[in-house]
């Protein structure tokens, strides 16, 4: 059995309430501007920023704290032009006989299909790889608990970090994505989970005018037996 953690005292920086909603105000304007993009621009983006962007993401809590993401980061165009390929071919079956009526009507107003140049186009792809179990410097394994929950939370933050610097990117998930194993030499306990082209917006880009849900449509507040808050 593992010892436990030693406990070290918790830093936290109380803040005024007037400040408190300040900074939560201007966290959800930043955030409520946040679109996922389609049309990337080449433009370069330097490498330490998508690290920190992954640093932040490794913030997240995890189940049992054993943080069952890997973050592989793309920006070789060959290796960019195989998973273009693949997820292509992958997307093409979908569109034409994987997908059921329901959901390719559901896809119709967002005017998606299986062409993705954007896999091509944005300087960079990070993929997130969800870990099932770890393996130990003598080989035994170590099983990772929470994972899809886990890795959600973190490539939430990952999301966040990117949008919160100025970049865009957007959440793509061809089905299958096991091709991503291969190209990226990844081992067989990792799935993939996310893919995340990453970049500056093209200069002519466009998102569909859509319509959030409310905060009443989203939330519940908690009352008492009687009916009052």
């Amino acid at each position: 059995m593992m010892q436990p953690y030693p406990h070290v005292p918790f830093q936290h920086e109380e803040r005024p309430e007037a400040e408190m909603h300040a900074r939560a105000e201007a966290f959800y304007a930043l955030m409520r501007m946040r679109r996922s993009l389609r049309f990337f621009s080449d433009r370069p983006v330097p490498r330490d920023v998508i690290a920190l962007a992954i640093k932040t993401a490794g913030t997240a809590p995890s189940g049992a704290h054993h943080q069952p993401w890997r973050f592989v980061a793309v920006a070789d165009p060959d290796l960019k032009r195989q998973i273009r390929v693949a997820a292509e071919e992958e997307e093409y079956e979908s569109y034409h006989g994987r997908m059921a009526a329901e959901w390719l009507e559901a896809l119709a107003p967002l005017g998606t299909d299986w062409h993705k140049p954007f896999l091509e186009t944005a300087p960079w792809l990070v993929v997130c790889f969800a870990e099932s179990y770890g393996v130990r410097g003598d080989g035994t394994k170590v099983k990772n608990y929470y994972v899809p929950e886990s890795c959600g939370i973190a490539c939430g933050l990952f999301i966040a970090a990117i949008h919160n610097m100025g970049l865009v990117t957007l959440t793509h998930t061809p089905s299958p994505m096991r091709f991503l194993n291969d190209i990226l030499d990844r081992p067989k306990q990792e799935r993939p989970f996310i893919l995340f082209p990453v970049g500056y917006p093209a200069e002519d880009a466009t998102v569909p005018d859509l319509r959030r849900k409310q905060l009443d449509e989203i939330t519940q507040w908690d009352r008492g037996r009687n009916g009052t808050p």
